[in-house]
């Protein structure tokens, strides 16, 4: 058991009959009352985020945790292969356990974590970056650059990113893939 001192982010937690992973949280202490504690869980079974408080000193039931590296092999429909970089096993997982599919490129390695009880994967944790190159955008147009306009543009994955209007066809870019935001145009 752990309490709410234990809380940090990505910590995975059984609560109300599911595991529930840990993506956000605050302490919190008013001038008038006990502290608490905010949260945002993700349910690693279905994808659903939910708003939780607890209460200062609750007591939380945490899941042990396994995280191992996986190569991202090939999409099929819903259906998305790993290989594990040690023992070349394969593993398949559903569109729901990751949390940004349209940013996963093949051959690009990611941390998968599974509970040590029964061996289930529970979540995908992506880099916190990838770098994709833009498959199609509009052009700019000049004199458009005064402020932070941005435009569309597919990357290679098939994802749709806004980037500045600078950015055109083959060039490639960093994205963050937590928000699925552009960062950076990367040169080589």
């Amino acid at each position: 058991m752990a309490s709410t001192s234990d809380i940090r982010k990505g910590l995975c937690i059984r609560y109300n009959n599911d595991i529930y992973k840990i993506i956000e949280f605050l302490h919190v202490k008013p001038g008038k009352g006990p502290a608490f504690v905010r949260t945002k869980l993700k349910s690693v079974s279905t994808g659903k985020v939910l708003d939780n408080t607890f209460s200062a000193g609750h007591k939380i039931e945490d899941v042990r945790v396994e995280t191992r590296s996986y190569q991202f092999l090939y999409a099929e429909g819903e259906t998305y292969h790993f290989m594990n970089t040690d023992d070349y096993n394969q593993i398949t997982l559903q569109e729901s356990a990751l949390d940004a599919p349209g940013l996963l490129k093949e051959g690009e390695i990611v941390k998968i974590m599974f509970n040590t009880e029964d061996s289930m994967p529970l979540s995908v944790d992506m880099p916190a970056s990838v770098v994709l190159e833009i498959t199609y955008t509009e052009p700019g147009v000049k004199g458009n650059t005064a402020t932070n306009a941005t435009k569309p543009a597919k990357v290679e994955t098939g994802a749709e990113v806004n980037v500045p209007l600078f950015i055109n066809e083959g060039d490639k870019i960093k994205i963050d893939t937590s928000s699925a935001s552009y960062m950076e145009r990367v040169k080589e």
